[in-house]
């Protein structure tokens, strides 16, 4: 797990801790001390934390303009026992949509397992980026997490995705074939 970054070809366009409106503003990273664990494991010192032991985080862009976000996370989601969506709702999610936010991306195609609690904060969260005519979709996820989260029925919330070549669009560009897949599932 050490060796697996962020995303890091968007770092010409945006930096989360160079964004002033960002959560993560004026953050410092070590290129080589590793100190976060998920379990035992070491990660790579890029990720941020927001709050979790378990699961960690990188705002890899945001344009504000478009209203949107792409996040990418690594590690073990565990509503159950780290409640990790009321901390990543609070920690960040809340900050972004502050700023307006309202369609968010999740890559979670290093999200290694899934455990669930309630519901209420995903319902929350659907609820507010509703209003605003956002959405939430996580991108890539594992089969096994995908498993645990469709039996949780938190797909109302959060739309499931496939799209393992996202690393070739530009921002703009993976947010707009995001952005119409959903508009034609909705037609």
């Amino acid at each position: 797990m050490h060796e697996i970054e962020p995303f890091y070809n968007w770092r010409h366009i945006y930096i989360a801790e160079e964004d002033k409106r960002s959560p993560f503003y004026g953050q410092v990273h070590s290129e080589f001390e590793y100190s976060q664990t998920v379990y035992n494991y070491y990660i790579h010192p890029q990720w941020d934390e927001f709050g979790s032991r378990t699961l960690y985080l990188k705002i890899i862009y945001v344009d504000y303009e478009l209203n949107f976000a792409i996040i990418e996370m690594i590690g073990e989601w565990n509503d159950a026992i780290e409640n990790d969506i009321m901390e990543v709702k609070r920690e960040v999610i809340d900050k972004l949509s502050a700023e307006h936010i309202t369609k968010f991306i999740l890559i979670t195609e290093n999200v290694l397992n899934f455990h669930s609690s309630d519901k209420e904060y995903y319902q929350e969260w659907y609820d507010e980026v509703s209003e605003e005519n956002g959405w939430i979709v996580a991108l890539n996820m594992p089969e096994a997490t995908k498993y645990d989260f469709k039996k949780k029925k938190l797909t109302y919330f959060i739309e499931l995705m496939e799209l393992p070549e996202w690393r070739v669009f530009k921002p703009y560009h993976l947010f707009k074939k995001i952005d119409e897949q959903l508009l034609k599932r909705l037609s």
